[in-house]
Parts: C-alpha cells; sequence; structure tokens
C-alpha cells in the first residue's frame, strides 16, 4: 500500500482513537446537550457566525470519519439554530461529510477491491452505472442501513462522486429536516426513540418505494421514447402472441414453450429447420466422431485382446468407405430430423413459415416466403432466434484456394470418394480439435494451425496440454503459435496447381500443402438482413440485450447463438424459456436469464467437460479455492474398458465443500458431469455426492471418488486420534 494510503488510514484511525480514549462521546449524548442548551443559545445570540462556522466543522470531521453521535449533532442543529439554519448546516456538513468518507474509501480501497473481486463486482458496477443513483437515493431515504456503511460501500464502485453527493443531498434532506425540527423541541424528547415513531417509520417507507416508482416511471419515459418514431403504425390489434425468428434450438424451444400455453405463435425460418445443431453442428459432428471412435478401436484391436484389421500391400488398413462414413452422417440427420420439422411443430399448433423474416417496425414482420410469396404479421412480442454462422478469416488468397467450414464440409465432404489425404485445420478451439481428430482418425494427414501458443485456451493449462497430447497420438500435426498468413496455389517444378497454406512461427514462414482446408476458427452471430440496423437496435458481436433478454424494445427478445454469451446448444434452449416467458406473461412478472451453471464439453477423445470455474478462471477472478482431483486411472470401470486415462478435478470453497466448478478428462466425461451440475445448480456438496450410492462397477464412480478424496483431505485428525485412544482402551 502507498504511504499516502497508510497516512489516511492512520488519520482516521487516530482520530477515532482519539474519540474513544478522551470520551468524547460524552458530549454527543441526548442529556449532555440538553444541559448545554441553554449556553449554547447564550453562546448563539453573542457570536453567531462564528458558533456557526464551529458546529459545521465539528458537524464535518464527525461525519467524514464515520464517528457515533450525527444523530445529536443533528438535533442540536435544530435545538440551537433554529430549524431554518439548523436544516442549512446540517444537510450540508452531513453530504459533504459523506462525500469526504466516500472518497477516502476510494483511495484507500477501491482499486484493490477492483483488482481482487473485478468479476464479481461486474454486475454491481453495471447496475451503478445504470441505476446507482436511484439505489442510493433509496437507501437514504430509508433509515435503515448506517449512512457511514452506505459511504464506504459506495466508495468501492464506479460512481461518480458528483452524482454521489447531490443524490446524498438530496436523500438525506427529509430526514434531516425530521431530526432538525425535534431538536427545536429538544427540552420534550427524553431518547432518540421519540423521534422515529411508527408513523415516521412508516413515512419513511413510503418514501422509499418512492425511488422503485420512480425507477418504474423512468422506464416507462424510456420506452415512450424508444417507441415514438413508431406510434403512427403501431396496431390496434395483433395478428400473432409471438413471433420467433431462426428455427434452431431457441427458436424451437420459443414456439414449442408459445404453443403450449396456448399462444398464436409464427415461427420463420429460411433454411433448415433444427438450425445449425441439427444440420452442421452438434448431429452431424457426433456421428463423425462414433465412426472415426470406432475406426481407431479396429486400428488398434489387440488393446482389447483381438486382431486388428488385416494391411493391404500398401500397408494401409482397409476398414471403411469413407463415403459409407459421410452416407451414415446424413442418415443420422435424417432419422433425427422429424423431431424438429415443420410437420411436428404444425401438429404442436405452431405456424411455421419457410421464409426470410424482416422486422419492419416493432410490431410488424414481413416474411418473404421461399415460394415467391410475401406475407405480413402484426405481433406482441418478437423472439430473434437467428443463430450464428462460421467465421471466415480475411486470409489472402483462400477464396482462390477454397476451403471448407463446419457447416460446408458435410455436402462436400460426401462428394469425395476417399477421405481428404492432406488435410489443414484451422483453429484450435473445440470444433477444429474434433474434426481434427476424428479425420486423422479416419486416415487423413491432418495439420492443426492455431494462432494462440495453446490450443482450448479456455480450459486450464493441464486440459489444453492434455488434449494437445491425445490429438498428436492420434496422428496429428499440431502447430501452436503459428499464425496463418495466406494461402496460394503453386504451379511448376513438378507440381501443378498445388495448394499451400503460408504460416509465420518466431519470424520464420513455412509452407504447409494441401487438398482440402476447414476454416475452424469460431463463429459470429447472424446480424444483418432481418431489420435490425432499421430498428436502430444495437449490436456488437451479438445482439445486446438485458437480463431479461429484451432489446431496446421491450417487446423484443434475443435468445441463442445471436444473443450470446454462450454459444451452445442447451443454452440457446436455456435462453429461449425466459424469452418465451417474458415476451408473453411478462406485463404480470418478468424472470432474469440464470447463467450461474452452464456446463459444456468438447467431444474429442479424452472428452473435456466443465461447469463453473476452472482454475484459471478463478485466480483472474481473485476467488479463493481449493483443488480436489481424482485419477480415472485408478478406476476399475476405465481400467476394464481400458479408458484409464483422465480426471476428475472439483474446485471447491476453502474449508467447504460448496462447489465452485468441475473439470473432467476422460470418457464419457459429458455424462459424467451432470451429477456435478444438479449438485451445483441445488446447492449440494460433495458430502451429498459422497453419500450417494453409485452402480459399480461403471464410471459414474469416479464423481464419488473425487468426493472422497475431498473428504480424506479435511478429516478431523485431533478428533480421530482420541478415536484411536478410544479403542485402544477398549481392547484393554
Amino acid at each position: 500500500m502507498k504511504a499516502s494510503k497508510i497516512l489516511v488510514l492512520a488519520v482516521a484511525a487516530s482520530a477515532f482513537a482519539a474519540f474513544v480514549v478522551f470520551d468524547l462521546g460524552r458530549f454527543l449524548s441526548l442529556e449532555a446537550l440538553r444541559q448545554s442548551q441553554a449556553a449554547l443559545a447564550q453562546s448563539y445570540s453573542e457570536n453567531p457566525w462564528t458558533l456557526r462556522a464551529l458546529f459545521f466543522l465539528v458537524y464535518l470531521a464527525v461525519a467524514s470519519l464515520s464517528l457515533p453521535g450525527a444523530a445529536i449533532l443533528t438535533l442540536a442543529g435544530g435545538g440551537v439554530f433554529g430549524l431554518g439554519w439548523g436544516l442549512l448546516l446540517v444537510s450540508f456538513a452531513s453530504s459533504i461529510g459523506a462525500t469526504v468518507s466516500f472518497l477516502a474509501a476510494r483511495f484507500v480501497f477501491r482499486d484493490a477491491v477492483q483488482a481482487r473481486f473485478s468479476a464479481r463486482l461486474k454486475d454491481i458496477n453495471q447496475g451503478v452505472a445504470q441505476d446507482g443513483a436511484l439505489y442510493l437515493f433509496s437507501l437514504r431515504l430509508i433509515p435503515v442501513v448506517p449512512f457511514f456503511v452506505i459511504n464506504l460501500a459506495m466508495g468501492l464502485t464506479t460512481m461518480r462522486t458528483r452524482t454521489f453527493y447531490w443524490v446524498s443531498q438530496l436523500g438525506m434532506l427529509a430526514g434531516t429536516a425530521v431530526y432538525v425540527n425535534a431538536g427545536t423541541r429538544l427540552a420534550e424528547l427524553q431518547s432518540l426513540k421519540d423521534i422515529a415513531s411508527p408513523q415516521l417509520l412508516g413515512a419513511f417507507v413510503l418514501l422509499g418505494v418512492f425511488p422503485l416508482v420512480a425507477k418504474a416511471l423512468m422506464n416507462f419515459i424510456q420506452q415512450r421514447k424508444v417507441y415514438a418514431r413508431w406510434n403512427a403504425v403501431r396496431p390496434k390489434t395483433f395478428d400473432r402472441n409471438l413471433i420467433v425468428i431462426g428455427a434452431g434450438a431457441g427458436g424451437l424451444v420459443s414456439a414449442y414453450i408459445a404453443a403450449a400455453v396456448k399462444a398464436k405463435v409464427t415461427l420463420v425460418e429460411a433454411h433448415k429447420m433444427g438450425g445449425d445443431c441439427l444440420n452442421y453442428g452438434c448431429v452431424p459432428s457426433k456421428a463423425l466422431i462414433k465412426s472415426a471412435k470406432l475406426a481407431h478401436q479396429m486400428q488398434h484391436a489387440e488393446r482389447y485382446g483381438l486382431h486388428s484389421a488385416p494391411r493391404t500391400s500398401d500397408g494401409r488398413q482397409n476398414l471403411f468407405s469413407f463415403k459409407a462414413v459421410m452416407q451414415r452422417i446424413h442418415d443420422v440427420i435424417a432419422a433425427i430430423e422429424p423431431h424438429d420439422s415443420v410437420e411436428r411443430y404444425t401438429g404442436l399448433g405452431v405456424e411455421v413459415l419457410q421464409g426470410y423474416a424482416k422486422i419492419i417496425n416493432p410490431w410488424t414482420v414481413e416474411i418473404a416466403l421461399n415460394d415467391g410469396g410475401k406475407q405480413t404479421l402484426t405481433t406482441r412480442s418478437i423472439v430473434i432466434a437467428a443463430g450464428a454462422r462460421p467465421f471466415v478469416p480475411p486470409l489472402p488468397g483462400l477464396d482462390e484456394v477454397g476451403y471448407v467450414t463446419s457447416d460446408t464440409l458435410w455436402d462436400e465432404f460426401a462428394k469425395l470418394d476417399e477421405v481428404p489425404q492432406r488435410l489443414v485445420v484451422l483453429g484450435g478451439g473445440p470444433i477444429g480439435c474434433e474434426l481434427a481428430q476424428s479425420f486423422a482418425r479416419l486416415g487423413s494427414a491432418v495439420t492443426q494451425v492455431e494462432m494462440a501458443p495453446r490450443i482450448m485456451a479456455r480450459e486450464d493449462a493441464e486440459v489444453s496440454e492434455l488434449a494437445a497430447h491425445a490429438l498428436r497420438a492420434d496422428g496429428v500435426d499440431l502447430l501452436t503459435s503459428h499464425k496463418a498468413l495466406r494461402c496460394e496455389i503453386v504451379n511448376g517444378e513438378g507440381v501443378d496447381g498445388e495448394k499451400v497454406l503460408v504460416v509465420e512461427h518466431a519470424g520464420v514462414e513455412k509452407r504447409i500443402a494441401f487438398d482440402q482446408l476447414l476454416c475452424a476458427v469460431g463463429r459470429s452471430a447472424r446480424l444483418a438482413g432481418y431489420g435490425l440496423e432499421e430498428l436502430g437496435i444495437p449490436t456488437h458481436k451479438t445482439v445486446q440485450t438485458n437480463e431479461y433478454l429484451q432489446t431496446i424494445y421491450p417487446n423484443i427478445y434475443a435468445a441463442g447463438d445471436v444473443a450470446g454469451p454462450y454459444q451452445f446448444t442447451h443454452t440457446a434452449a436455456h435462453q429461449a424459456w425466459y424469452a418465451a416467458v417474458n415476451a408473453l406473461f411478462g406485463d404480470f412478472k418478468k424472470f432474469k436469464a440464470d447463467y450461474s451453471v452452464i456446463p459444456w464439453a468438447t467431444f474429442i477423445d479424452p472428452e473435456v467437460a466443465r461447469v463453473g470455474l476452472n482454475e484459471q478462471d478463478a485466480k483472474e477472478q481473485g476467488i479463493a479455492y481449493e483443488v480436489t482431483k481424482y485419477g480415472i486411472d485408478d478406476l476399475d470401470r476405465a481400467i476394464a474398458d481400458s479408458e484409464a486415462h483422465g480426471f476428475v478435478k472439483v474446485l471447491t470453497v476453502p474449508g467447504k465443500d460448496k462447489i465452485l466448478g468441475v473439470t473432467i478428462v476422460g470418457t464419457h466425461a459429458g455424462d459424467l458431469l451432470a451429477e456435478y451440475v444438479l449438485a451445483m445448480k441445488h446447492g449440494l456438496g460433495l458430502n451429498k455426492i459422497l453419500g450417494t450410492i453409485h452402480t459399480y462397477p461403471t464410471l459414474a464412480e469416479a464423481n464419488k471418488y473425487a468426493a472422497g478424496e475431498w473428504n480424506r483431505a479435511h478429516q478431523p485428525h485431533q478428533l480421530l486420534e482420541w478415536v484411536r485412544k478410544f479403542h485402544d482402551w477398549k481392547r484393554g
């Protein structure tokens, strides 16, 4: 801590110590005030300005140092100076003193607190920025929370000093007036309780409700303002209760909920029902992963006591037809399609229109139908669930050499007779890792290029290292800290039309020849083409929403990848519940989207699954934690399955079994994680998991054994020593 901050603390501590040591509080009692009232009145008549200045300075010191006795001084202001001067002096002295206390707390503590608890304070800072004045005004009006606590707490936030001062000045005025007025009849008061009568407290409570009413009024005014330019086109009646744009996970769930509660709902989808997950993401990639894993097991059948597939004359194992693998993927998609089909949702009561939707105004959607027609519908509310698309980097020469994305590869590779011989995968995130490993297992010579120092950077370093080891073991040439510079087509010197990716590492360029290039560097929300720009709805990588998933227009919501902050199918469905319920019933009750327990998994082999904090998150956010780790190499079922690798790592509150986060690396990690998701959602600790019977032999026992590791590390050793002595005594 800097010397200047230490000096401020020393001055405050010295002043408080002097107040206690010299018992200065005896002068700030009701009895002492009554006894000195006559002398003070005489002094005031002789030297009014001197006494006013002295009183102001004393009050300022008491308020600045948060010393007890401010209430008595407020009474003294009324008893000595009368209501007018007393209110003037006390109001300004208390507000300035509170601001000094606020600034002192800010100067000494704020930087350290904000740095240590930045993640926890993020929401508080946002709340202060948006509604801080109203919150402070409410606290000042209701004399329940001690004012010195408010001063110090607000000093730790990002509230502007000017805002703090004027809100304090205004908010404390009513209470100050009551106490100063009571001081004018000082002789009648027996205790401070005589001031705070039930009627007066009731009046304060009513005053305290005022900020809430004011906030509601401000929201109403803001809504009128944002809708002002559309008032002339607002319909008197509406064709629909809800229109949903996009039939991915978010859109399907929103439409389903609306139909289930008998609302009239229209779902608009321009392309394929089921969205990215069914057609390009979760479903096809997991089908590919399954085929690739089985091929890998067949290639290494000796690990299971079996004979590996025979090799051909060129040394390759003829295990499968790549065309058949790709056909199976499309068969899997076709088998699941009915779950998300037009027919199913029509049967549920949803009107499904296939075409491009555009929001014309906050209540009107125009649909350019795929069959060439056009339909315009009015609606009470809209849910935007437009999803995301693969991000294609602006790499020179990329269009010339050609590329596929995680969306297009399923159709493009289905045209191939053989697996791509040389495949370059750009990106070291979950999608890139899953596809790189799968195609390597199917026989491609895969080169994976990642610009960052490690793959799967959101996970702990040891997880990234384990994932990298698994990919390299399957033949992936993993190049981290390599930046893609450009693509070229090389002609001459025995090659004609060879495609090359040029990368840079440590200042040196490297050339990688390939047959196919897969861009898997992330996905970006679909933000253009359906009216956001015309309506002025703010976007920054995603559609900006509040905690209720509302845009600046309270009747227009967003859910799923287009809204963020997560790009998972399960979070899209999760958000869709909030968006649909708030859109349909928000006039009565709105629900804030809950992101407290969000799980996810990367389906490489071994799988990586996580919920809550990992170690790097906890360190970045300054959250104290303990680590408990159980190695799956010790698990009976994993050994029997020849899958004995990976671990369960649990972060807990120090000294307690409360779970902060879990990372599981191993076979079926995504399935094993569910037990921890349930525990965290409902506040269950590791002891509850330890006390739950798990079937033997199963992989799920890993969760119980991890809880056992925590319990063993927190045994009451002193008590057990006494128990040992008891058993010794029992044996005689």
